[in-house]
């Protein structure tokens, strides 16, 4: 690609973001934008505590299989049934049907007259079935054992269910609702007011005392081909939704997906992202663009988990921290983000 037409789609971009930017917020006021996790998790959360407290099943499992199994309660299924656990109707199911191409084509899923009754039914699902028994001998606050069981009792067929599960719940801190007390302990973690937030992703902003977050909250700051754009460390990305791959994402933003595949760190050409996961769009940075030289790594995190969190380019990473010579990092690991 030569210079003129790099500067004409960056250009292209820009404007798209300028001029969606004013569009997105009267799109929301029509209810035609996408809900985004942080919304769904919003107003959905306490039916899952509830569920919680009655059936034994963790909230953070109930909300991580519903983000999943409904993108966020935009799939055509949960908009037309509002079936948000992709629950089949199967031989004792009597109320309202709908069908939908799943693993075979033209499947019969279950239909609620609401997403509450959704929610109930999928603890009651998982309650009466047999072949879930083995599950409700862990502990309610257990996240990871539940989605290894869901996985190994057969709930779906994707190879790496349970991986998507735990990455959904521990990104968005899911497993603070499984806690006493869990939806005023998630609300205080999440709701921050818009000065905390530019203060979180500001290059003068102060250190926070007990260390950063940046997935602690999200804002749209434009939506561009039915994608939300985000920022992190001052690096646009957006969220990707069920069924996408990088030339989808990268169609809708005027991108290539070798390009998308680059700004990611993304060797892998067959690969595709998550619902959910966090593509950035442009290049990240060099370095964390905050106050705050170091991130305490959490039990399973990978050199490329942390540069995606913060918008680091993950060679940047590894040479900060000498990690191309060694292992995966380890839970309390410090590892250098500036």
């Amino acid at each position: 690609m030569n210079i003129s037409k790099k500067a004409i789609i960056s250009g292209g971009i820009l404007f798209a973001l300028l001029f969606a930017t004013g569009a997105a917020a009267q799109s929301r006021h029509k209810g035609s934008a996408r809900q985004s996790r942080e919304e769904y998790i919003e107003r959905y959360k306490q039916i899952a505590i509830d569920q919680m407290e009655r059936y034994g099943i963790p909230a953070s499992i109930t909300m991580a299989q519903g983000i999943l199994e409904s993108d966020c309660g935009n799939s055509p299924l949960s908009r037309s049934s509002n079936n948000h656990f992709g629950i089949k109707c199967k031989r004792d199911w009597t109320g309202r049907k709908v069908y939908h191409d799943d693993d075979a084509k033209g499947e019969c899923f279950r239909a609620y007259p609401s997403v509450e009754a959704s929610y109930h039914d999928h603890a009651e699902f998982l309650d009466r079935q047999p072949r879930y028994d083995s599950l409700f001998a862990y502990a309610s606050d257990d996240y990871r054992s539940w989605a290894r069981g869901l996985k190994a009792a057969g709930y779906a067929t994707a190879p790496d269910y349970a991986q998507r599960l735990i990455r959904i719940i521990e990104e968005s801190q899911l497993y603070l609702l499984d806690r006493p007390d869990g939806g005023r302990l998630y609300a205080r973690r999440h709701q921050k007011q818009p000065d905390e937030w530019f203060a979180d992703h500001s290059s003068v902003a102060p250190a926070p005392a007990a260390g950063i977050d940046p997935d602690n909250f999200r804002t749209a700051i434009a939506s561009v081909g039915g994608y939300d754009i985000y920022a992190t460390n001052g690096v646009r990305y957006v969220l990707a939704r069920e069924g996408d791959d990088f030339r989808r994402i990268g169609r809708a933003l005027h991108l290539s997906a070798r390009s998308l595949r680059k700004f990611n760190d993304i060797t892998d050409r067959s690969g595709k992202p998550m619902t959910g996961e966090v593509i950035y769009i442009e290049r990240k940075k060099n370095r964390w663009e905050g106050e705050e030289q170091f991130h305490i790594c959490r039990e399973g995190e990978t050199a490329y988990a942390v540069a995606q969190t913060y918008g680091i380019r993950m060679k940047r990473i590894e040479r900060m921290n000498r990690l191309h010579k060694r292992g995966g990092l380890a839970a309390g690991e410090r590892i250098r983000i500036r």
